[in-house]
């Protein structure tokens, strides 16, 4: 019994960058889309009404987290993700991979990896078949195959990672098919799996991982541990993985959005989806996106602004706050301010998508780019 396939539709596409439809079974996603980064479950001090109210399409959650609490058996008792969290739209979830590079103790071999749990000390073991039947409880709709994030400019440790997450991925599939027959035998919802390209910064390495995984039997595809489009190289990385991979699939840029320019870049080179944790975190740290760049809210030239961050914002936070006002709640450390801030953060990001895609489908994108990009980065 074949697994469904995910359905992608592409409406327009102009060289590598396209405006298209992932259908899911938890609703659509016009796609290029900011996907939020729901890490616990959660985006972090905002509710789903809320990434409802400021236009979010679908959130992406961890399974190493969800391993840890509540587990993925509570999760699928619950009925899935969606309905766990009451989200009830597009889900993704990560492999659990990003924590190799992110925890300090965790310990990697051939098989897989070895956590410590921060939460009581207790060893966490993780390889792909776990990191897939986590998944598969967890019921995401797009998951991610277990792979080895890194963030190093050693060639060699580049490439051992890269080999690593290539081969994890047969059992990543392996594992993946087996359950999809499982749960297809038994009327339950279909889920999806992306391969996840890996290689650093290094255009040979980036292309045998593009090559490789443009082969697979997958739904899609995740570019990993890249991080920044601050650099031209990491532009021409993002161009050369998604010359080499499959047109009528999804590209997924994994961490991806802590910059605007990161949405541009990432758009104009293939890539359909993006999430990122950064515009929450750094909204909860008092820095703001404007369209003429970031701002630190906590400065004193804020105290007696009696107009909104940005007169021009749609959200809820510009629409009856002032710039004095949320100063102020971040000055005596009120946990509204870092909810505001998120709500405008994440409203800014995902508007800025939303206007790519628009721009995307009436022949406007390198205007708009332009025009985006030297004022926000004018100073």
């Amino acid at each position: 019994m074949l697994a469904p396939q995910l359905k992608f539709d592409i409406e327009k596409q102009t060289g590598l960058m396209r405006a298209g439809v992932i259908h899911t079974p938890h609703g659509d996603i016009q796609t290029p889309a900011f996907v939020g980064a729901a890490t616990r479950a959660t985006v972090k001090a905002l509710t789903h009404a809320q990434m409802r109210e400021l236009g979010s399409q679908a959130i992406l959650a961890n399974t190493y987290h969800l391993i840890l609490a509540p587990g993925p058996a509570l999760i699928a008792q619950a009925g899935g993700l969606a309905a766990f969290t009451g989200w009830n739209g597009p889900t993704f979830t990560d492999s659990g991979g990003f924590q190799m590079l992110s925890l300090t103790d965790a310990k990697i071999d051939h098989d897989g990896v070895t956590f410590k749990s921060h939460i009581n000390g207790d060893k966490i073991r993780m390889n792909p078949e776990i990191s897939m039947q986590a998944q598969w409880q967890i019921g995401a709709d797009i998951h991610m195959a277990f792979d080895q994030a890194i963030d190093s400019t050693d060639k060699n440790l580049v490439r051992q990672a890269m080999e690593r997450t290539h081969n994890w991925l047969p059992r990543n599939i392996r594992e993946h098919q087996h359950l999809a027959a499982a749960a297809q035998a038994a009327g339950q919802p279909a889920q999806f799996l992306y391969a996840v390209v890996q290689g650093g910064l290094f255009e040979d390495l980036r292309r045998q991982s593009a090559e490789l995984m443009a082969a697979q039997p997958v739904d899609g595809f995740g570019i990993g541990s890249l991080y920044t489009t601050e650099t031209e190289a990491t532009a021409n990385i993002i161009k050369l993985t998604n010359e080499i991979l499959p047109q009528d699939k999804p590209r997924h840029l994994l961490g991806m959005g802590s910059e605007p320019r990161d949405l541009f870049i990432g758009a104009q080179y293939g890539c359909d989806t993006f999430d990122c944790v950064a515009p929450t975190r750094q909204a909860r740290n008092g820095a703001l996106y404007t369209p003429n760049g970031r701002v630190n809210i906590k400065n004193a030239r804020f105290r007696h602004q009696f107009t909104p961050v940005d007169p021009d914002c749609d959200c809820y936070l510009c629409q009856y706050f002032t710039a004095a006002y949320l100063h102020h709640l971040f000055k005596v450390d009120e946990i509204t301010g870092k909810t505001l801030a998120s709500i405008h953060n994440e409203r800014f990001v995902v508007r800025t998508t939303d206007r790519i895609r628009a721009s995307i489908l009436n022949d406007s994108f390198e205007d708009y780019k332009s025009a985006f990009l030297a004022q926000y980065y004018a100073n």
